[in-house]
Parts: structure tokens; C-alpha cells; sequence
């Protein structure tokens, strides 16, 4: 399959997310690279925040797609409503849902973010492949608006002022520099606060990006020494350790 097929095929989230794109590493990959590599790969507990922040991108980005969220009518998860409607299944809250649609509202009545937006050549949830530091990537852009030259991600966050300082934490270093080589344009977060409803646009410095670089190299690492027995040049002792270890343990 050549390259434009496969990313025509991961468009669907059905195959971006499932075996398909599983041979392919990503941002999301990440973290667990860097602190637990054995648990690549394996299912995390459905979250409340991700639900969130998954109908915010759709309602900016794909709003045609909002139906395929269920929304009950409850003002917690522990009332008997919502466990009679939900099924077991991980939903919405009916205020969450108007949470998000007044920062929907907030962030395209900004004629700045708007412009960055809903330029008139941008693409919406685009993939991309592409080796890098010798393994093979994938992600997927929130808009990649060609008139700008820009890959934009928005994001949601608890506090503003300390967007900066979380940006590490959260690996948006990592992917900045994962997209910018996908994508082969500079990235900047539009971000809103979800409290106060502010917006920031962040752009990346040559150092963000040269932090992402280095974690990228460090899990293509621990995925070579613990997925492809080869053990890296630049490997930690820690990590060879724990290798050993796991390696006895079989």
C-alpha cells in the first residue's frame, strides 16, 4: 500500500485508532515510551476529559459528526439516571455539553482565531506518515492551514497563565516537533481556558521544538531496546536494567 493510500485509510478513525494505525507510533505513544515501555500498546480507562475535549475538536472541527455523541440529561455521573441511560457507557453531561458550546462560541467569535481557522485553504483532521528518527510516525492535524503555513492544534486547559509550563508535561514539545515533520509546517496552539473562557495563541520556539527532538530520539530508544532487542547507542543504564529484568522474568 503506498503512502497516499495509507493515509487515505487513516483518515477513519475506526483504522487510525485500530490495528491498522497501531503500526505506527505517535505522540500519544509518548509517555508510556518514557516511563513504563511495557505498557505500550495497552487500553487506558475511558475518561471524562478526553470525552470533553473530543466533542470540543468536533464541535469546531467536524460538527457534522456531534450526533454520534450520547448526551444525558443528569448533573453527575452517580445518579440514577445516568446509570439507567448510559448503559455502563462513558457519556456526557448535559452542562458539560453547554460548557463546551459557549467555548466553541468564544473561540470562533475571535476574529483571529476565526481567520486561523476557517481560512479558505485549510484542512480539517488530516494524517500523516513519515519516518523519523528511523521509525515510522503517524499523526493527525486539527487544521493545517496552507495559506499560513501552519499546523494549529487547539487545545482546552484548567489554567492559562501555566499553559507554558504544562506544555512539557502533556508532551505538546513532542508533538510539535512529531507534526512539524509530518506536516512540514510550524506549529501554534490556539488554546482556551475552560474556566475563564481567555484564549492564547502559542506559537513553538526553536527550543520546544529541540525538546520534543530529544524525547522523540529517547523513545524511539526504549521501543527499539524492548520491542526490537537492540540496544540503542544512547540507551540509560535505568532502562537497560529494567530490560534485563523483564527479560529474566519470561
Amino acid at each position: 500500500m503506498n503512502k497516499d493510500n495509507v493515509i487515505e485509510k487513516l483518515r477513519d478513525d475506526e483504522h487510525y485508532y485500530g490495528d491498522f494505525g497501531k503500526k505506527y507510533l505517535s505522540n500519544s505513544d509518548i509517555s508510556a515510551l518514557l516511563t513504563n515501555p511495557l505498557a505500550l500498546g495497552k487500553p487506558s480507562e475511558p475518561r471524562p476529559a478526553f470525552l470533553v475535549g473530543g466533542y470540543f475538536h468536533t464541535a469546531i472541527l467536524e460538527p457534522d459528526k456531534l450526533k454520534k455523541y450520547r448526551v444525558i440529561p443528569s448533573s453527575t455521573r452517580n445518579t440514577k439516571v445516568y446509570k439507567e441511560m448510559s448503559g455502563g457507557e462513558l457519556c456526557l453531561l448535559k452542562h458539560e455539553v453547554d460548557a463546551i458550546e459557549k467555548l466553541t462560541d468564544t473561540m470562533l467569535d475571535n476574529e483571529v482565531c476565526k481567520a486561523m481557522i476557517r481560512d479558505s485553504n485549510t484542512e480539517y483532521e488530516t494524517p500523516g506518515i513519515k519516518e523519523i528518527e528511523g521509525e515510522m510516525w503517524k499523526g493527525k492535524a486539527d487544521i493545517i492551514n496552507h495559506n499560513e503555513k501552519l499546523v494549529i492544534d487547539l487545545k482546552t486547559t484548567a489554567d492559562i497563565q501555566k499553559f507554558k509550563w504544562s506544555a512539557s508535561k502533556y508532551n505538546y514539545d513532542s508533538q510539535a516537533y512529531i507534526y512539524s515533520e509530518l506536516f512540514g509546517y510550524e506549529m501554534v496552539f490556539i488554546v482556551i481556558d475552560k474556566n475563564t473562557g481567555q484564549l492564547g495563541i502559542f506559537d513553538c520556539s526553536q527550543e520546544f521544538y529541540a525538546k520534543g527532538k530529544d524525547k522523540v530520539q529517547r523513545a524511539v530508544d526504549a521501543y527499539r531496546l524492548f520491542y526490537k532487542n537492540e540496544i540503542p547507542k544512547n540507551v540509560g543504564d535505568h532502562e537497560l536494567k529494567r530490560y534485563i529484568k523483564e527479560e529474566l522474568r519470561k
